[in-house]
């Protein structure tokens, strides 16, 4: 063999997006977890459980069952609109980072006050809301109104690092921006809440470091 002889270059799922699809979401739809949010398609309750995970392990969510009370005691925007500061605090008392529980009280006033109580639907009046970023924005459209968008979590970043051998730094611009092209690329047209659904549980099941 010639020295000068280079490696063949590694396949990626762009090599055939379609196929990776299909394989992604055939394994989620028999290995894929069971989320009490991942069985609604009401946009306040995926808000709910995006702002939660932020910061904090699904594991922690469950098992104290933050979520499921909160959703009792506040289970649409109007209620959580009129509550007191007080009482949604102490709803999400052990959970830290409280900004985030007034961050939601803020949005669903909005909501109820701006949009009549129905949550928006376009990307636009999604990230107008308070306390939502391009990553909750995609997740409220995809898991929601299954609109093909692409969605970047630290999940997802783990599995697109090992799927294209990416050493971009996580934080950095280039690196972010490598990571949405992707995901832009290779989201589904025809199922994007289960192929989302299904990438995320790849980077919290098998690509964990």
């Amino acid at each position: 063999m010639r020295s000068d002889t280079k490696p063949l270059a590694q396949a990626t799922p762009l090599d055939d997006p379609e196929g990776f699809r299909e394989a992604l979401i055939h394994w989620f739809r028999q290995d894929g977890r069971s989320y009490p949010w991942r069985e609604t398609t009401d946009p306040y309750a995926i808000v709910v459980s995006e702002l939660m995970l932020q910061q904090t392990q699904i594991a922690t969510v469950l098992e104290r069952d933050y979520y499921g009370r909160w959703m009792l005691q506040f289970p649409d925007v109007e209620t959580l609109a009129a509550a007191s500061e007080d009482a949604i605090l102490k709803a999400w008392e052990g959970l830290g980072y409280y900004r985030r529980a007034r961050n939601l009280q803020k949005l669903a006033q909005v909501v109820s006050n701006e949009h009549e109580g129905k949550f928006p639907e376009t990307l636009e009046t999604i990230l107008a809301l308070p306390g939502v970023g391009p990553y909750t924005a995609g997740a409220v459209l995809s898991f929601d109104f299954n609109e093909r968008v692409p969605l970047v979590d630290g999940n997802v970043h783990r599995v697109f690092a090992r799927l294209f051998d990416s050493h971009e730094v996580v934080d950095s611009t280039a690196g972010q921006k490598q990571m949405w092209a992707w995901a832009a690329d290779l989201v589904s047209p025809d199922h994007p809440r289960l192929y989302n659904s299904a990438l995320m549980e790849l980077g919290q099941t098998i690509c964990r470091q």
